[in-house]
């Protein structure tokens, strides 16, 4: 799988097991904190995401799983442009492999980067979602603290000065 996803364009892949995976409620917190506007706002955003425990239930029924970055190099601390293209890159790339697993992997639980921006405008909370298919929590919607995962099982979240990494995961 590792291999899979670097040649998929990933800048960085890692196995991952599931049982290092544990939701925390200060995760949660920053996410209440609502500096991203997307708090309640989202259907994969808290609090629509489901509660900690059923997060938990749901992430015991998974042994083991796939993280999979993609680094961007900056030209300085402020290089928003770049940053912004890395973002996009990593959906792309994210939702894509996404695609591809399912085939395989039809019960795989994939957790984003970042909050789902699939639709213009998210209909939450007063219509369904549009595309309940392809949108996904992210990590940290899900409780997960993602530096913890990432150094959990072997896999660097920083990667240098300049550097921006996106991560996102595949259960399996």
């Amino acid at each position: 799988m590792i291999s899979r996803a670097l040649a998929y364009g990933f800048t960085h892949a890692g196995a991952l097991d599931a049982a290092t995976l544990n939701p925390r409620a200060e995760v949660r917190a920053m996410c209440a904190a609502d500096r991203c506007g997307a708090y309640g706002k989202n259907w994969v955003c808290p609090p629509h995401c489901g509660d900690l425990e059923e997060n938990r239930r749901i992430l015991k029924a998974y042994k083991r799983g796939l993280l999979v970055q993609t680094t961007a190099v900056l030209k300085d601390a402020f290089d928003y442009k770049t940053m912004e293209q890395a973002g996009k890159t990593h959906k792309a790339l994210f939702h894509g492999f996404m695609r591809e697993l399912r085939r395989d992997l039809p019960a795989l639980l994939a957790l984003g980067s970042g909050g789902c921006d699939l639709c213009p405008q998210c209909t939450c909370p007063d219509a369904p979602c549009r595309r309940p298919g392809e949108a996904v929590p992210s990590m940290e919607a899900f409780g997960l603290m993602v530096s913890d995962a990432c150094a959990a099982n072997g896999l660097p979240y920083y990667y240098g000065k300049d550097t921006l990494t996106y991560t996102a995961c595949f259960l399996y």
